[in-house]
């Protein structure tokens, strides 16, 4: 009880970490968080797109509850007064800091990060994040706005760059703290592997060309219904792909690109998981690991040319997927002993350890239930869990805390499986992820990726269980926000065991028996 909480965000990271059984990948630092913690392998995001998805966990509701499946609304005027996590920690009696990019800056969260109602001071943004989208200097002295961006950090504006400023001032705030003996709720958000892949250029290194390979299924799937495909239109605005001149919607980047597109991410990957060991060095410095939760995750993954796709903006497990992982001392860890570290800082450089996770769940669970968990884990009153209508609800959650998930050893829950004869229960009881996304229309287009409110006239709600994805596309009303599930404009069922990267649609060669009923 009583423990501090340190909530690790990330933009746009997918799973591609050592503890997640990446064999490429220089992760050591998250690693070893993970060798102390609880890691779950099936972790969802509730919409593949910044704003969306943080406005979703921040306030523990879906986004048909929030309302917000573009950029340009603030929940609090738009669909209800709800508490957000910080909010709930803050009303608690913890100081409560955000280091960033945590909410979605803008319209989303009021132009200020939801403050003062989350937080106890206003929150920290780096002063270079203003020249995350400026031209950078490239081959010949010529400057260019690419997507794959090393650079020179000592040449950059203040010579760093805004995750490196991030973890200073988090470093900074962890000091205050422990001088004042304050119990905080610390969130820090880190921007990259977020486009533009602008990162120090030494990680390179880390990541010879050759050493890359193209994405296991780098084609349009021939059963993919065009409105599920994302058109990654803010891929093509980059000066570096401009240049390629692919056709729009589906034209395929050309291999040599794609393994320079995915060379990048790995490295900006590992840029992080410098950051992340620094600034958990720092908590053990203080002499606070013994006493603070740490949470990672991310908004959500990243289509690393997986169907022909690049970016976020889809259902598939690429898109939605992400990495989740909790340390609780003497929960995932047993206590240790004062002055002993925790967390010391590893170098991506020389490091290769391959620690396993502490404890692994492959249970499938959702980001919309880090608000109840969270609560759960720092001993405050777990939230009611939500009405079928909450808009008038200011305190609830629609996820349900997922620290029942922490010990339950997985033959124990094998068990429970196979004794249960009512299969309407059973299906009830299985865990499912639920994801959506919003198109415009049947067919990609300009705006396909992250068509405003006004436009929307799809929902893609999508399903994953531990066995199978199911998506179904339905006609969607903005007006009145309501969906229409007899009329279907296309469907996907991809089964997890034959088809791990779902690349082959048996939607339509299914008998539509109960069972699609059931799932619908």
């Amino acid at each position: 009880d009583g423990m501090n909480v340190l909530f690790i965000v990330v933009d746009d990271l997918r799973p591609v970490l050592g503890c997640y059984g990446d064999k490429l990948v220089k992760s050591p630092n998250i690693d070893q968080l993970a060798s102390r913690s609880i890691v779950f392998s099936n972790a969802y995001a509730q919409q593949a797109v910044c704003a969306p998805s943080r406005v979703s966990f921040l306030t523990g509701r879906r986004p048909d509850t929030t309302r917000l499946y573009d950029f340009y609304s603030y929940w609090r005027v738009h669909a209800g007064n709800y508490s957000t996590m910080p909010q709930y920690f803050k009303e608690n009696g913890y100081v409560t800091l955000s280091v960033g990019k945590v909410f979605h800056p803008g319209v989303s969260s009021n132009y200020s990060d939801d403050y003062p109602y989350s937080w106890s001071i206003p929150p920290f943004h780096p002063s270079t994040e203003k020249y995350e989208n400026d031209k950078v200097r490239v081959i010949y002295g010529k400057l260019y706005a690419n997507l794959v961006c090393p650079v020179d950090v000592t040449e950059m504006p203040s010579g760093t760059l805004p995750d490196i400023q991030s973890t200073e001032e988090a470093i900074r705030l962890l000091n205050v703290m422990k001088t004042n003996r304050q119990k905080f709720f610390l969130a820090v958000g880190y921007h990259k592997p977020h486009i533009p892949l602008k990162y120090p250029q030494e990680f390179l290194k880390l990541y010879p060309l050759e050493n890359i390979t193209l994405a296991p299924d780098p084609w349009v799937p021939e059963k993919l219904p065009a409105v599920a495909y994302n058109p990654w239109t803010d891929i093509r605005q980059r000066d570096d792909v401009e240049a390629l001149n692919v056709s729009f919607p589906y034209g395929p980047l050309p291999d040599d690109f794609q393994r320079q597109i995915r060379q990048s991410y790995y490295a900006a990957v590992s840029y992080l998981d410098m950051q992340v060991g620094l600034l958990l060095n720092a908590l053990d410095d203080v002499g606070l690991s013994n006493s603070t939760i740490v949470v990672f995750t991310a908004d959500h993954g990243w289509s690393l040319g997986e169907h022909g796709e690049w970016a976020k903006y889809s259902n598939f497990d690429v898109a939605t997927r992400v990495p989740l992982m909790f340390y609780v001392p003497g929960m995932t860890t047993s206590s240790v002993s004062q002055g002993e570290r925790v967390f010391p800082y590893l170098d991506p450089f020389s490091h290769i350890l391959g620690l396993v996770p502490q404890g692994r769940s492959k249970k499938v669970v959702e980001l919309v239930s880090l608000f109840s968990t969270l609560a759960e884990l720092a001993g405050l009153q777990v939230p009611p869990v939500c009405p079928e209508t909450s808009f008038h609800v200011a305190l609830c959650t629609e996820g349900a805390s997922i620290v029942r998930y922490f010990n339950a050893s997985e033959e124990k829950v094998e068990e429970e499986k196979d004794g249960c004869d009512d299969t309407y229960r059973c299906f009830n009881e299985e865990p499912v992820a639920f994801s959506q996304y919003p198109r415009p229309a049947d067919t990609p287009q300009w705006n396909s990726d992250k068509p405003k409110l006004k436009d929307i006239r799809i929902m893609g709600y999508s399903m994953r269980t531990v066995d199978y994805r199911y998506t179904v596309w339905v006609r969607f009303n903005p007006n009145n926000f309501s969906a229409d599930f007899e009329d279907v404009h296309a469907g996907e069922l991809y089964m997890v065991e034959t088809d791990p990267n779902q690349d082959y649609n048996i939607y339509n060669n299914t008998s539509h028996g109960c069972f699609f009923k059931k799932i619908r």
